[in-house]
């Protein structure tokens, strides 16, 4: 009896060592299917539509920062603001960066786009150019003032000349103003509307202009010839990422938009823009 007890328990500590070893091999197994895992943004390759120019260098720093934590950019240039929605839209990008909200709200509107922002970039002030005079004042009745003509930007444009007393908009017009809009025009300005890309190369054959900033350096204007810009406290035009809607919560869009907003980057940033674009975020 007591030799059958003997066994028993002893039969006891191993079946209770063996449901021990069976736990713990359960909790390993339950923890290596249920730990949290790389993020998919690892090893994940992504487009990024941006536009010619400045903002190349300034996405060589965000391509080294998404590098480290296993995002691959490859970043596709473009010329102008009509294309990249429209490659992002068809799929042929990920994401693109290079547009204010008010211009995407105008590409939704008559494109039908799915794009939504996803993370501030930076900010440039649009100023007023011109290389014939040094002060609004200066400008004589009948100048020729060139505005970008895309309906954002233009309304933009009008709102610069409307504070700096050029002209008076009718009331309640909201950002995206056009020329139809203008109630005072006291000196008697003619308004050309060209494109983005060209009005900033077309100053010296207007009186003055008024020019996104990063097509202002493109053209080859500086600080000195700028004798306007808009206010910068409360700016409604802040440049962001964007992707296609349902994308937003994608890990590797989370990772992309950290790889910008960063010091490293926001250094590079500032040294290629010199003061005319300002971090946003």
């Amino acid at each position: 009896m007591t030799k059958t007890i003997e066994n028993l328990g002893n039969n006891g500590k191993i079946t209770r060592r063996a449901g021990l070893f069976a736990l713990v091999a359960s909790a390993i197994a339950i923890a290596s299917f249920t730990a949290p895992q790389p993020s998919q943004a690892a090893d994940k390759a992504i487009k990024v539509g941006i536009i010619s120019g400045e903002d190349e260098d300034v996405w060589k720093a965000v391509t080294a920062e998404a590098a480290k934590n296993g995002l691959k950019i490859q970043t596709v240039v473009f010329n102008d603001y009509t294309q990249p929605n429209e490659a992002l839209e068809r799929g042929d990008l990920d994401a693109n960066a290079f547009q204010h909200k008010p211009y995407l709200d105008n590409q939704i509107k008559t494109q039908g786009y799915h794009i939504v922002p996803v993370g501030y970039t930076g900010v440039w002030p649009i100023g007023l150019y011109s290389k014939k005079f040094s002060k609004i004042a200066e400008l004589p009745q009948g100048a020729v003032i060139g505005v970008p003509n895309d309906p954002s930007n233009e309304g933009r444009a009008l709102r610069v000349l409307e504070d700096q007393g050029v002209i008076k908009l009718k009331p309640g017009t909201g950002i995206l103003a056009t020329i139809a809009d203008i109630a005072e025009n006291p000196k008697k300005v003619k308004i050309k509307e060209l494109d983005a890309g060209i009005v900033g190369r077309s100053v010296e054959d207007l009186d003055a202009a008024v020019v996104n900033t990063d097509w202002a350096l493109k053209s080859g204007l500086t600080p000195a010839n700028r004798i306007a810009q808009e206010k910068i406290a409360d700016n409604p035009y802040r440049n962001f990422i964007a992707v296609k809607a349902g994308q937003e919560k994608e890990p590797w869009v989370k990772a992309l938009v950290s790889s910008y907003q960063n010091d490293k980057v926001k250094a590079e940033f500032d040294k290629v823009y010199k003061g005319t674009g300002i971090s946003a975020y």
